[in-house]
C-alpha cells in the first residue's frame, strides 16, 4: 500500500455522508474534509449549539459546501427514532460514519433506556441508528458504513460477556467491550450485506486528544494526559485518516479493519489492521446482532 493521504480522496460530489459525533474531534474533520471535496455532509450530534458552530467550521474549510445538522442523542432510543424518522423517508446516505462515543466514565451510569451508559452510547445506539436508517442507506448505488472502534478493542478486559457491566464496572473495561462490539457488529454487517452494493468497514483511529479524554479522572491522569498528547497522540486530524480511507479508497473491500501504520499504529497512513481474537467469529456475530435488536427494540434486516 502506497502512503495514503486525504489529498487522495476522490472527487465526492453528488455524495451525502451522515458523521455521528461531528460537533468536535474526529467527526468534525471528517466533515470538514469530505465537504471539501464536494460531499454534502449531514452533522449529527446532541446539542443544536455546538452542531451549528460545527458547520461554521466546515464553511471556513469549504465555503460551498452543504452542511446541515441532526440533532441525535445515542444515549436515548427515542431521540435516536425522532432523528432516524428525520431522514430514513427521503433522503440517501452514500457514506455513514458510527463516530461518536464515550469514554471511561468514572461511574456506571445508565442510559434513558436503562443500558450502561458507554455500550449503550457507543455501540447499542449505532445499531439502533442504523437500523432506522437503514431505508437511506440502501437508496445509495455504493453506500459504505464506516465504524469508529479504539485500539482499546484488542485488550482482554474488552471480552463480550457482561455486556452491560451489571456484574462489575471499570470505565476502561467498558470502553474496551463497547469498541469491540463495534467490530463485531460491522464484521457482522459485512456478512449480511456481502450480496448487496453496500460496504461495511471498521476502523480504530489510533491515539489522538479529542473530547473522549474528558472523563479522565485522578491527579495522575490530569497530570499525565497533557504529556501523552504531545508525546503519544496524534492530532484529530491524523486519527480521521483510517475512516477517510475506508470512505473513499477504491482499494477498500467490505469487512476490512483499517487502522494507522505508525509506531505503535497510534498514527500514520492508514493500512489493515489485526483484529481481536475471536471478533470474526460469525457465530458472535450472530448472536451480538440479535442481542442489539432485542435490547434496542429494532428489527435491522439488511
Amino acid at each position: 500500500m502506497t502512503h495514503w493521504t486525504p489529498t487522495d480522496i476522490p472527487d465526492q460530489t453528488g455524495r451525502t455522508a451522515l458523521i455521528t459525533g461531528a460537533n468536535s474531534g474526529i467527526g468534525l474533520e471528517t466533515a470538514r474534509e469530505l465537504a471539501a471535496r464536494g460531499a454534502r455532509v449531514i452533522l449529527a450530534g446532541r446539542d443544536q449549539n455546538k452542531l451549528d458552530e460545527a458547520v461554521e467550521a466546515v464553511h471556513a474549510a469549504a465555503p460551498r459546501a452543504e452542511a446541515t445538522t441532526l440533532v441525535v442523542d445515542l444515549s436515548d432510543l427515542a431521540s435516536v427514532r425522532r432523528a432516524a424518522q428525520r431522514i430514513a423517508a427521503t433522503e440517501t446516505i452514500d457514506l455513514l460514519f458510527n463516530n461518536a462515543g464515550v469514554m471511561n466514565l468514572p461511574t456506571r451510569l445508565t442510559t434513558r433506556d436503562g443500558f450502561e451508559m458507554t455500550m449503550g452510547t457507543n455501540h447499542l445506539g449505532h445499531f439502533a441508528l442504523d437500523a432506522l436508517l437503514w431505508p437511506a442507506v440502501r437508496r445509495s448505488t455504493a453506500a459504505r458504513v464506516v465504524t469508529v472502534s479504539a485500539i482499546a478493542a484488542r485488550w482482554p478486559l474488552g471480552k463480550l460477556d457482561d455486556l452491560m457491566s451489571d456484574n462489575s464496572y471499570s470505565g476502561m473495561a467498558a470502553y474496551a467491550k463497547s469498541k469491540r462490539a463495534n467490530i463485531v457488529y460491522t464484521l457482522e454487517l459485512a456478512r449480511r450485506t456481502a450480496r448487496t452494493p453496500i460496504e461495511a468497514i471498521v476502523v480504530h483511529p489510533g491515539s489522538a486528544m479529542t473530547s473522549l479524554q474528558r472523563h479522565g479522572t485522578g491527579a495522575l491522569t490530569r497530570l499525565l494526559t497533557p504529556l501523552a498528547a504531545r508525546v503519544l497522540m496524534g492530532s484529530p486530524a491524523g486519527a480521521t485518516w483510517p475512516s477517510l480511507y475506508a470512505a473513499t479508497s477504491p482499494d477498500i473491500t467490505s469487512g476490512e479493519f483499517i487502522g494507522p501504520a505508525g509506531r505503535d499504529q497510534t498514527s500514520g497512513t492508514p493500512r489493515p489492521a489485526k483484529l481481536p481474537k475471536g471478533a470474526a467469529d460469525s457465530e458472535l456475530g450472530a448472536r451480538l446482532w440479535a442481542d442489539s435488536e432485542r435490547l434496542a427494540g429494532v428489527t435491522f434486516q439488511p
